[in-house]
């Protein structure tokens, strides 16, 4: 039950190593355009890759690489996570992506920043941010 750990024993120091395979549900499958969803919130930056029929290829948060509170949701948490997910992105071999964009927050523009310096053409962008069409409701009148 849990993991298994191997302890290698060489000479007097001995070094706990983890023998944790990647699986590899796509390790044989290349994938040429894929689908991007951006979901940034003033508290945390998520992104996901999708491919052509909307299976979850690949995901990425800030929270995951060790940012914390206020942190996650700057735009260096976002670049960051960007540049992770693009180096898995080429190794699959993506190399066109349609973007959809959700939410407010500052990553938005660093994430996709991140995806062009790492050279992975964006064919197009979609915003995706929920807008209210009625609003709240107002408040009663003033009586005297």
């Amino acid at each position: 039950m849990g993991k298994k750990r191997v302890v290698a024993k060489t000479g007097s120091s001995s070094a706990t190593v983890r023998s944790v395979k990647r699986s590899k549900k796509f390790g044989s499958k290349k994938l040429n355009v894929a689908n991007l969803h951006i979901q940034a919130t003033y508290n945390n930056t998520k992104l996901s890759l999708h491919d052509s029929e909307g299976n979850l290829v690949l995901w990425a948060t800030s929270g995951g690489l060790g940012f914390s509170g206020a942190k996650k949701g700057t735009t260096f948490a976002a670049g960051r996570v960007a540049e992770q997910l693009a180096g898995q992105m080429v190794e699959l071999g993506v190399k066109d992506v349609n973007v959809v964009v959700k939410g407010v927050g500052s990553g938005r523009e660093a994430a996709l920043r991140s995806f062009a310096a790492k050279g992975i053409n964006i064919s197009s962008i979609r915003d995706a941010t929920p807008i209210p069409f009625n609003g709240p409701k107002a408040r009663k009148s003033r009586r005297v």
